[in-house]
This record gives C-alpha cells, structure tokens and sequence, in this order.
C-alpha cells in the first residue's frame, strides 16, 4: 500500500470532540448497563463523603483518587472484554473465553483490594480517634 493510498474504512474518529464523545457515551452505557460499575460508583460517593467528612488530607486525596480510578477503570475494561468475548463467541462456552473473563474479572478484584487497603490506610486511624479518643 503507498503511503497517499486512503485506507478504505471510514469509522475512525478524525477529531478529538468526536473521540471525547464516544468516550463519555461509553462511560454512561457502562454505568446504566453494568451493575457493578454502579455499585462502585455508589461506594465511590460514600468515600468522598467520609473523605469529606474525616477531612483527609491533600495527599491523602490523592491516593484515594489513585484507588478509585484504579478501581473504575479496571471495572470498565472488565465489562468490555466481557461484552467482546462474548460477541466473538456467539455466547457459547469456550474454554479460552472463560480464562479472558476470569483474568479480566481478577484484574478488578487486585484493584478492588488495593483501593481496599488505601481507604483503610487512610479512614482507620482518623475513625479510631473520632470513637476512642
């Protein structure tokens, strides 16, 4: 193919608003189709609420800020891979399908406890001293 050869397909996104669009789209069909991203969307609320709350610090924001995106992120590329394994399976059980999903969902769950292991770094000891001090 010669570099001035136009290639044939034309669904790639030439401009930056168009990709920005489709990004957000993908975020709001995550969020109303996936009920775990909703239920770390919940949690997420509830820890910048008690973040809010236990007034944590500027870098303790920051790692909080880490541990959610770690854990959003990894949550929505869960649910594509799924949503890809299973078109290219035609949903039927395929041994190499059921490892995709499983790494993928074992990629969420290592998030999952290192946001875990975050929050309680940081909301443990500033619960400790509201209750027992």
């Amino acid at each position: 193919m010669v570099l001035k050869d136009k290639p044939k397909h034309n669904w790639k996104n030439r401009h930056f608003v168009q990709s920005f669009k489709f990004a957000v789209i993908g975020l709001l069909t995550a969020y109303k189709e996936e009920r775990n991203v909703r239920f770390h969307v919940a949690s997420i609320i509830l820890v910048v609420m008690l973040g809010a709350f236990l007034h944590v610090s500027v870098s303790e924001w920051l790692w909080l800020i880490l541990a959610i995106f770690a854990v959003l992120s990894s949550e929505i590329w869960n649910s594509a891979i799924e949503n890809v394994v299973d078109l290219a399976t035609n949903y039927e059980r395929n041994p190499l399908a059921k490892k995709a999903k499983d790494m993928a969902a074992g990629a969420v769950l290592l998030a999952a406890i290192f946001a875990l292991l975050i929050g309680t770094v940081i909301f443990l000891p500033k619960i400790w001293v509201l209750f027992f001090n």
